[in-house]
Parts: structure tokens; C-alpha cells; sequence
């Protein structure tokens, strides 16, 4: 996980692994509904979701899904959480430190979550 780009372009270290858990959860949701063989109509049924909220899911829509929410999605399609310690380099934490500080203005901001909001 501290390998995500997402610790490039979040403005804090909670902020990148909130980002990164929740794209995680998105995509092994979506792996095993195409595994499965399922359709948006049936996904939607048994995640009790919409439709146009599971093709938002299908389509990387992370800004609209919560860690929350996703980890409810979890159970109903036969999926568990396993959570475990990673080491982080203290090269990236020393250089995320300097990116930090260096451009925190609020047009740095709205770019980068323009960029989170693309994908």
C-alpha cells in the first residue's frame, strides 16, 4: 500500500491511504462481480445498489464511494478484508515531507484533486 501513487498526490499521509484503501476495495469488488459473470442489474441487486451506482463502481469513480461504503459492499459478494503491517521507505516519507511543504497553495490543491477526480 505505500507504494500508491496516491502518497504523490494526496496532500497528507492519511488522506493517500484512505485514497489507497478505498481503490483497493474498488478494485476487488469489481474483479469478482466480472468474475462472476454478474451484470450491472444483478451487482446492483445484491450489493443493494442502483445500477448507475454500480457502473460508477465499475468505472473507478472513487470520489463517489466512502471506505465505508465499500467495505459494506464487501460481505454481499464474498469478500473480506485482511489487514497487515507494510514497512514504508523513508526515502518516499522524507520526500512526500518536502513535497508538502514546498506547494500548498490552493491551486496546487484543486489540481491534484482534479487529477484523483479523472480517474
Amino acid at each position: 500500500m505505500a507504494d500508491s501513487v496516491f502518497y504523490d498526490l494526496a496532500d497528507t499521509p492519511e488522506e493517500a491511504a484512505n485514497l489507497t484503501a478505498r481503490g483497493m476495495l474498488m478494485i476487488a469488488i469489481e474483479q469478482r462481480i466480472r468474475e462472476e459473470g454478474w451484470s450491472q442489474t444483478e451487482a446492483a441487486a445484491r450489493l443493494h445498489l442502483t445500477q448507475p451506482r454500480v457502473s460508477d463502481l465499475l468505472n473507478g469513480k472513487i470520489n463517489k464511494f466512502s471506505l465505508d461504503a465499500l467495505a459494506n459492499m464487501l460481505a454481499p459478494v464474498g469478500l473480506a478484508i485482511d489487514v497487515r503491517h507494510i514497512e514504508r521507505s523513508r526515502s518516499r516519507a522524507v520526500k512526500k515531507g518536502r513535497s508538502v511543504a514546498a506547494d500548498r497553495s490552493p491551486g496546487a490543491t484543486a489540481r491534484k484533486r482534479k487529477s484523483l477526480s479523472a480517474h
